[in-house]
Formats: structure tokens, sequence, C-alpha cells
């Protein structure tokens, strides 16, 4: 619970210290409380920034689709929440200097801007917004290579079989990222999806020249793009 909102709930800042000096809160950083009994998960902590502030931000990229059962691809150590907002935000003090039982990564990024492909996913009795598949796989890409690795992303892209083709189509006219556009078209035709079939990739501007996403890496000349070698198949 944070400071301004139980003000809004009719809580002045004077009862919140009467609350923490009589045992019913305890600070959990500047302008942050708990309950005494309660354990704070980041799950909490973002759901309090989601509801409780007006800073935009979601869980994006693998987090998104492991919390959604879609991330299948054992990953090694600690496994990095990936937290996703426009420039202009800034995640409170309170959040970024807890140790939480994940190392957070916060991406200010406009590559996708607005809140297509954002929605509600519970876990247990917390509900966070998060971005659906169709998004976070792009999100994986737009991380790719440098703190995600791409055979990793295609063996994800490789599970990802129930895309919506309308909204993937959405979503590839409004990036504003060449590199993530070329990628997923190349992943997504190379895993051989259904859905892929439905696109209508002429629509989708992938604009000039070539990407070397990969040092080494093969070329392929529709996409203009070159990959590991891992992913290009026989």
């Amino acid at each position: 619970m944070l400071a301004p909102w139980l003000e809004q709930q009719g809580i002045s800042r004077d009862l919140q210290q009467h609350y923490i000096k009589s045992g019913w809160l305890k600070s959990f950083g500047r302008g942050a409380y708990q309950r005494p009994e309660d354990e704070v998960h980041w799950q909490g902590a973002v759901n309090a920034i989601q509801n409780q502030t007006e800073i935009n931000v979601h869980l994006g990229a693998i987090s998104a689709l492991s919390l959604q059962g879609l991330s299948h691809y054992l990953r090694l150590g600690e496994e990095p929440i990936f937290l996703f907002s426009p420039h202009k935000h800034k995640l409170p003090k309170w959040f970024t200097d807890h140790d939480w039982e994940h190392p957070v990564r916060h991406k200010k990024s406009s590559f996708l801007s607005g809140d297509i492909g954002i929605s509600e996913s519970k876990d247990g009795q917390i509900s966070v917004r998060v971005s659906v598949p169709e998004r976070a796989i792009m999100e994986c890409l737009f991380l790719a290579p440098r703190e995600m690795d791409l055979v990793e992303c295609y063996q994800v892209m490789e599970g990802l079989v129930n895309l919506q083709p309308g909204l993937v189509m959405e979503l590839l006219e409004k990036c504003n990222s060449v590199h993530v556009k070329r990628l997923f078209l190349y992943m997504a035709e190379r895993a051989r999806h259904q859905w892929f079939g439905h696109l209508d990739s002429e629509k989708v501007d992938i604009g000039e020249g070539n990407r070397r996403v990969v040092p080494g890496g093969v070329y392929n000349s529709k996409y203009k793009i070159s990959v590991p070698r891992e992913i290009t198949g026989p």
C-alpha cells in the first residue's frame, strides 16, 4: 500500500504514522507500507505500482510468457523480471531499492506504443498487467541478442501455435523496430505456424538495407537479416 493511495482512501499521513507506531502497518520503504504479517513478493509490488500510481508499466517479454505458462525452455540461474514502460516513466525508489527474489530489468521503450496486446493475468491472488503472447514474443526479440538468446526466442516462437493473426498484424503495423519485425516474420515463417498464412506481410514495413543481427550469422535475403545458424534449419 502506497502513502498517496492511502491518503485517497481517507488515511492521512499522520494517521499512517499512527498505524505504524501501533503496529498495524510496517514501512516497506519510503512511501510504501505492508501489513506486518504479510510477505511482499514482486507480483504484489508491481500490482501496487500499476493500480496505485500513474506509472504505466507492465510485465513483458519472457516474464509475461512464463507467467502464462508459455515458456517451456529451461533458463539457468535467476530469471530476470522484465518490466516495460514508456521512456518518461520511472519506477519508485522503494521498489528499485528492494532485493527481490529475481533481478528486475526495467526497459524504457516506445518500439510498441500504447496498450495494444496488454491484459490482466492472475498469479495466485494477485493480478498484474502483462503482455499477451503476441506482444510478449516481440518484446523478447527487442531484447535479443543482448539480453535474450535468439535460439531461445525461436524455441519459444515454435511453441506459439495459437497466436491471433489480427492482433499480430496490428502489432506489426504499429511496431517501429525494423529489427523486431524482420526477426518476427522470419521466425514465424520458419516455424510454419498456421496463423502465419493469415498475415499480410506485404503491409509490414521492414525498411531498407541489411541488418546483421549476430556476427557470423546466416544471411536471409527475403528479410535481409543474418540469423544464428542453429535456427536456419536444413
